[in-house]
């Protein structure tokens, strides 16, 4: 009873399916531009001249700018007060600018030449990179600056018991987004035998993200905010005074299984992004065989032109497979957690995802390695919500957004080590083979199983406060 007084009192009202549902569409366009960028900024880079050690650097962009970006905009977030709401001007604003990068950035070879015109100035050696450095750090700050309010909306507006489900639920529209976003190229090439280009698949990925988080905005009406703006603004503006680093301590003082939590995201996320990093090259270079053309001259890349095309389509096949299970078991993921605890849970996955890794990082055969990025979808969906909803057992009230953004950290901080310390040395783990040189690129497998199973340990020694 008191449990209904509470929520009565917070004006918090189970979510429905349908409402559930709909919640977690913005998630559907925010992870369908995402999953675009993992699988093709790699063949994009690569074909403007940039090396392994630079491929990470650029990918420096996300974990970088999750550190910064997340957290700064979550603790706006939490003292925004518009008609509009705290979260929804960060999340139509992310997706809006992400849009227009995400168009701009397979162009940005055009883009370099042009600006090179107009200052009639001569092009760069690497204009091109340069500019398409640029708009992947800026489609990454946009992607955070949306992604810290939205898991922020889940203790904003859903009862704490349906928690881990919620987080499930933007664990099925991350899979939901992924499949469609990695399956839509190969499906048009082999059933109607229609190859779509590496432009018209981001832009597909520019108006899933706006409209989709357009319609998030124009749907969800964040909790109880203009009946009680005026009652509530003295209190609001006395507790965002509060100073962010006061608030980071407090936060890791408030229990010992926070650390815990934060220590397992660190060991987590090294793993995981060690797969969406490496994996499309990989699929090229080991799986397809095609040589290293960062130094090739254009009459040798445009003969492995087809050959990179089939490995590009294979690698999105391997992301829509994996995301389609995590799709299709992240409720279930969740019903289970609500049953038999989190940790229990998560332990499991991520045991299961490190075995994974390995055979992918021991075999080249495409259909077992399909097979693995299948079963790694288990993993995946519960790495994308269990973490959160044990973390939203500590959260404190009118925090939920700086919370968020501290959290973040512990995702992005480990891919910088993933970025430049991994990305390293595969480029020190050079081989030669018949067409040229080629990278070891499966040992990100090795390393990531590594690290994730030291966050499957960790997961087991958590007390959560609900069980």
């Amino acid at each position: 009873m008191s449990s209904e007084n509470n929520l009565k009192e917070e004006g918090m009202k189970p979510f429905s399916t349908i409402q559930l549902l709909n919640f977690c569409l913005g998630f559907f366009g925010l992870q369908f531009a995402w999953q675009m960028r993992i699988i093709l900024s790699g063949p994009v880079t690569e074909e403007l001249g940039a090396s392994p050690f630079l491929f990470g650097l650029i990918w420096l962009a996300g974990p970088v700018t999750g550190m910064v970006v997340q957290p700064i905009i979550g603790e706006l977030s939490d003292k925004t007060h518009t008609v509009f709401g705290k979260r929804r001007p960060y999340l139509f604003a992310g997706a809006l600018l992400a849009s227009l990068a995400l168009w701009a950035f397979p162009n940005s070879a055009a883009i370099a030449q042009n600006i090179a015109t107009f200052l009639k100035l001569p092009l760069p050696a690497f204009g091109g990179l340069i500019i398409a450095a640029i708009m992947i750090w800026v489609i990454d700050a946009c992607v955070n600056a949306a992604q810290g309010p939205y898991r922020a909306l889940v203790p904003d507006l859903v009862p704490p018991e349906q928690h881990s489900l919620a987080n499930a639920y933007l664990s099925f529209a991350i899979g939901l987004g992924s499949v469609v976003a990695a399956g839509t190229a190969p499906f048009l090439k082999y059933v109607f035998n229609y190859q779509m280009s590496i432009n018209a698949q981001f832009i597909m990925a520019a108006l899933a993200f706006s409209l989709a988080m357009l319609w998030t905005c124009i749907t969800i009406k964040e909790h109880n905010y203009k009946k009680n703006l005026s009652v509530n603004e003295n209190k609001t503006e006395n507790q965002d005074k509060t100073p962010f680093l006061k608030k980071a301590a407090d936060f890791f003082k408030s229990s010992p299984e926070v650390s815990k939590i934060c220590i397992l995201q660190l060991f987590t996320w090294i793993g995981i992004m060690s797969l969406n990093i490496f994996f499309t090259q990989y699929a090229i270079h080991t799986i397809y065989g095609v040589p290293d053309l960062t130094t090739a001259t254009e009459e040798v890349k445009n003969s492995y032109a087809n050959l990179i095309g089939k490995a590009t389509n294979f690698s999105s096949i391997c992301f829509a497979v994996q995301n389609l299970i995590c799709f299709l078991v992240s409720i279930p993921i969740g019903l289970l957690s609500t049953k038999f605890g989190n940790k229990k849970v998560h332990f499991f996955s991520l045991i299961t995802l490190a075995l994974t890794f390995v055979g992918m990082g021991l075999s080249k055969n495409s259909a077992f390695i399909l097979i693995c990025m299948g079963i790694a979808g288990i993993g995946w969906a519960s790495i994308l919500a269990l973490p959160f909803a044990m973390l939203s057992e500590f959260i404190k009230k009118g925090s939920e957004g700086s919370v968020m953004g501290i959290f973040n950290i512990f995702i992005a901080g480990p891919q910088v080590l993933v970025c430049t310390l991994l990305a390293w040395i595969i480029s020190k783990c050079s081989y030669i083979i018949p067409a040229g040189i080629n990278y070891r690129w499966e040992y990100a497998f090795f390393i990531g199983a590594v690290t994730l199973l030291i966050g499957a340990l960790i997961t087991n020694f958590i007390n959560e406060k609900n069980n």
